[in-house]
């Protein structure tokens, strides 16, 4: 099977010092099913895992009763180890968005992008959702650099129109 992305065209998107440490990436227009379909592929895939609200660790809740938390109340994170030292940590702002970080130093290689590409599809097809990456402090619904396409079915560099 063909790589969907090579590491040699793309590793400009995978430079901590270009786009920043942690670029954001998210599943836009989700529902609270969505999020509970996430946390079931991690359970289901035996991806180590560990939930926590603060630095309190806890057993991994529903989905509906970590976003109907009280208003104030610190955010919950989700960190997902699908390989080993690549964490992915899932942040439970709203039920309409998944987001979620990698740290690039994680990502260098063909084999870990091939890896990061596995994952992405794997979230993608789970949901049946878009899944895409900006860098760090972008929006990755509106200006993703890559993403992990329904239609395709890969993983793919995002090309947009320059701005004018």
């Amino acid at each position: 099977m063909a790589a969907d992305l090579l590491w040699d065209d793309v590793r400009e998107l995978f430079d901590p010092d270009l786009m920043g440490s942690l670029p954001d990436v998210c599943v836009p227009h989700t529902s609270v099913k969505d999020w509970q379909d996430l946390l079931d592929l991690v359970v289901a895939s035996g991806w180590r895992f560990e939930y926590s609200e603060g630095e309190t660790v806890l057993p991994l809740p529903t989905a509906a009763a970590v976003l109907d938390r009280a208003p104030g109340s610190e955010c919950p994170a989700l960190r997902v180890w699908p390989y080993t030292d690549m964490l992915m940590i899932f942040r439970f702002l709203v039920a309409e968005e998944i987001d979620f970080d990698v740290d690039l130093r994680e990502i260098q290689g063909q084999e870990r992008l091939d890896q990061f590409c596995a994952f992405l599809q794997s979230v993608g097809r789970h949901l049946g959702k878009p899944v895409l990456m900006a860098d760090e402090g972008g929006n990755p619904a509106e200006y993703p650099v890559l993403g992990f396409a329904i239609v395709s079915d890969r993983v793919a560099v995002v090309d947009l129109p320059s701005k004018r």
